[in-house]
């Protein structure tokens, strides 16, 4: 997977205060197992999505087509970003 600029850093410092607030909230009994369930959720999302590349894969070699399509879809996205900054740009200039 290949993504452009930073896509999410967090330092230790915020992990390690992310952990203490889940601790305070949920208790030290209930973290492992909401720990152990966010994991099974990541798979299940993370296998899901393999799967569905899959089918894109196999179904653009039935048809013969050219699977090295990421630079084209990277460009879509990039317009997408461009259109969605150009409409909300007067929108956040009006609120500020």
């Amino acid at each position: 997977m290949i993504f452009t600029g930073s896509f999410l850093i967090i330092s230790i410092e915020q992990i390690v205060f992310v952990l203490f607030v889940a601790l305070l909230l949920f208790g030290a009994d209930k973290v492992p197992e909401i720990a152990r369930n966010l994991g099974r959720i990541i798979s299940q999302v993370k296998n899901a999505a393999n799967d569905v590349k899959n089918e894109i894969v196999k179904s653009a070699e039935k048809q013969d087509l050219d699977l090295d399509i990421t630079q084209d879809v990277q460009k879509e996205i990039d317009k997408v970003k461009e259109e969605i900054e150009d409409i909300s740009g007067p929108v956040k200039r009006t609120f500020k």
